[in-house]
């Protein structure tokens, strides 16, 4: 029997909205408020712990159905996660609107009752790892299994961007327009001093092929000692993608899903010999043999917001180890709890870790009482109980109450552009 101090007394879900800059991409551009959920998990013993993922409202139908069945079970439980979620959230008692193809919205293929069932697991897994860690007064990589490094190393995440918002009600923040390869090597220059960055990283598929390769190359010879890499989206047909390989070979790190699938990413890889990275072709466990018999990945960006949590991102690093395959972190516009809990499992993951993503310099708004700081480009994984992060209550009462005023209801990066410009609509793929 399990103590009763170690039960789940309440599961609570709270939709927030973040403020978000204005940063293109292949879809469009971000809006000014992005859809957030946190995640609290709290005992009979009066322990509270913290989870983040998205906050788009078939999502959060699905957290809030998920969580009225918690009570009750233990915070040991985890991996009975993934059994529950498959008893509760089933095509019948989920929004219709989460299963098929919305190539317009969503870019990483099919969506289906699996991939739902990692994003609502994930999100309560931190919790209960946050929840037991405090419990028993140990950090959350020790529940990993221990910590393989003490310090986290993550990317500038450069952007093309508008100094603005095109609506009038947004916030506004300090950065520059970045539209051509000197605005972007200002940018990066920025997020150097800033926060010490060792690798760089620019959102591609935004301008045609020969004006992003410029841009990388500006970065290349701005910082010829720090690691640079480029993410189109898939954008690219398989000639374009080779093209740009080859005109990138001696340049890049790796190149990020330059093309859309498994089949084209390792025909790319045939024909360039450049290494290349996804976080779109391979997302569930199901989706490895083929990538990786095919040598069409050699660096796999996980997510534990989708991958379905810490644990499975720790037997994921095992597999790529096993194969041979570098790993690192996709990033999504989170706030300090998810930084926390990449933080915590990029400590634990074996074999070769690159530089982790993150959008965090982007985000000014927080629901943790200290945000993070950068040192060096790294985080210092904490030892404190749990995560090692507080929750701050005005803050989270702050967004939620924006969420509560707002029609926003979930991000769409080509409803956003079209306030800009009304004949925007998703690129047909490949666009180049």
């Amino acid at each position: 029997m399990y103590e009763r101090s170690m039960l789940i007394s309440e599961a609570r879900v709270t939709p927030i909205l973040v403020s978000d800059a204005p940063l293109l991409n292949l879809q469009g551009v971000h809006q000014p408020y992005t859809p957030r959920c946190v995640i609290e998990v709290v005992t009979e013993g009066g322990v509270v712990g913290l989870g983040e993922t998205y906050g788009d409202r078939e999502y959060l139908t699905a957290l809030q159905t998920f969580a009225a069945h918690l009570p009750g079970h233990p915070v040991t439980a985890s991996t009975r996660l993934w059994d529950l979620a498959a008893e509760i959230l089933r095509p019948e008692t989920v929004d219709a609107d989460l299963l098929g193809e919305r190539p317009d919205r969503e870019m990483f293929g099919r969506r289906n009752l699996d991939k739902l069932h990692g994003i609502v697991v994930s999100a309560f897994e931190v919790a209960l790892l946050d929840a037991l860690g405090r419990t028993v007064d140990l950090p959350v990589h020790a529940l990993l299994g221990g910590k393989l490094r003490d310090r986290v190393d993550y990317a500038a995440y450069l952007f093309y961007r508008w100094s603005e918002h095109p609506t009038s009600h947004a916030s506004s923040d300090d950065w520059d327009a970045a539209l051509d390869p000197g605005g972007v090597v200002r940018q990066a220059e920025r997020m150097v001093r800033e926060h010490g960055f060792r690798s760089l990283k620019l959102k591609g598929g935004v301008f045609p092929p020969e004006e992003e390769i410029a841009a990388v190359t500006a970065l290349h010879q701005a910082f010829p000692d720090l690691p640079v890499r480029l993410d189109p989206n898939g954008a690219w047909s398989v000639d374009t993608g080779t093209k740009v390989a080859e005109n990138l070979r001696d340049v890049v790190e790796y190149l990020e899903d330059p093309c859309t699938g498994t089949r084209a990413m390792a025909e790319v890889h045939r024909r360039a010999r450049v290494r290349l990275a996804t976080n779109m072709c391979v997302t569930t466990p199901g989706e490895i043999p083929e990538a990786f018999a095919t040598d069409a990945v050699q660096v796999l960006l996980c997510d534990h917001h989708f991958w379905g949590g810490l644990q499975a991102t720790q037997h994921l690093s095992a597999i790529c180890k096993t194969y041979g395959v570098g790993l690192s972190m996709h990033s999504n516009t989170h706030l300090g709890i998810s930084l926390a809990a990449m933080t915590h499992a990029a400590a634990c993951a074996q074999g070769d870790l690159h530089a982790c993503d993150t959008h965090r310099p982007w985000q000014t708004e927080d629901v943790i009482t200290r945000p993070h700081r950068f040192d060096g480009g790294a985080i210092t994984v904490p030892d404190e109980p749990g995560l090692g992060v507080e929750l701050d209550r005005e803050a989270l009462a702050r967004l939620h109450e924006r969420w509560s005023g707002s029609d926003v209801r979930t991000r769409d990066d080509v409803a956003a552009m079209q306030v800009a410009d009304p004949h925007w609509s998703m690129p047909s793929m490949p666009r180049w």
